[in-house]
């Protein structure tokens, strides 16, 4: 089936003009909703115009995190993509 050749890997990465608010680690918030769709928006432009894009299926941030030590106008952000595996 088609979807038993579709491969997952997971994007981390930091985002360094976006503060983190507690909303954001709280999947129900509106905040959390609404970044998460500029998030998946964004990461499906950009890989879309990589070398995967024709094997590209999408991507869903799945948490936004703060981590300690680390200024609080960062937020991270984690992801988890699908291609196809060909």
């Amino acid at each position: 089936t088609a979807a038993a050749n579709l491969e997952h890997f997971t994007v981390n990465f930091t985002i360094t003009n976006l503060p983190y608010n507690s909303d954001l680690g709280k999947p129900e918030s509106a905040r959390f909703k609404s970044t998460k769709r500029v998030m998946n928006t964004l990461l499906d432009r950009l890989l879309k115009e990589s070398t995967i894009g024709p094997d590209f299926h999408g991507c869903e941030a799945t948490a936004f995190r703060y981590v300690p030590g680390r200024q609080r106008d960062e937020t991270r952000v984690d992801a988890v993509c699908t291609y196809r595996k060909e």
